[in-house]
């Protein structure tokens, strides 16, 4: 036999290698993360209903989908464990801390906070620019209704 002749069984065995070693890394990956969950941990299931984790078991978990309200559920329906942030951010609406710290000096500007500077003092002319665009629209609109009574 040729090499060409054996070229595409070993293509097709080296595709097949290639897929089950990608399977098993994602495997291990959901099952390192499964491993993270502890109680208190906020977690999305694979059918995309948040809870937080009250209970581990071997292969369950038991969940708190609304404030006193448990349910057990399998670990491998766990999706994702997510941080208390995202957690929070998602279920209850809070927003990040988003504070930050404007130097007393000028001297730790960088090019970037220089332009954002020039930017400001662009905005007047921007904002004229949009009320000349609402005010063309509305025109637009009166004179539209106009049309349509004088059609009547």
């Amino acid at each position: 036999m040729s090499i060409v002749t054996l070229l595409p069984f070993i293509v097709l065995i080296g595709a097949m290698f290639l897929m089950t070693r990608s399977a098993k890394k994602k495997q291990q990956a959901a099952a390192q993360m499964r491993d993270e969950m502890q109680p208190g941990t906020g977690v999305r299931t694979i059918g995309g209903m948040y809870a937080t984790v009250k209970e581990i078991g071997d292969e369950t978990v038991l969940l708190e989908v609304a404030p006193g309200v448990h349910a057990v559920y399998a670990k491998n329906a766990i999706g994702a464990v997510l941080a208390d942030d995202e957690y929070n951010r998602i279920v209850h609406g809070d927003e990040p801390d988003t504070d930050t710290v404007v130097p007393d000096d000028a001297s730790s500007l960088t090019e970037s906070d220089e332009a954002a500077e020039v930017s400001e003092d662009a905005k007047p002319n921007l904002t004229k620019k949009a009320e000349a665009a609402e005010a063309d629209v509305e025109v637009k609109k009166d004179d539209k209704a106009d049309g349509e009574t004088e059609a009547k």
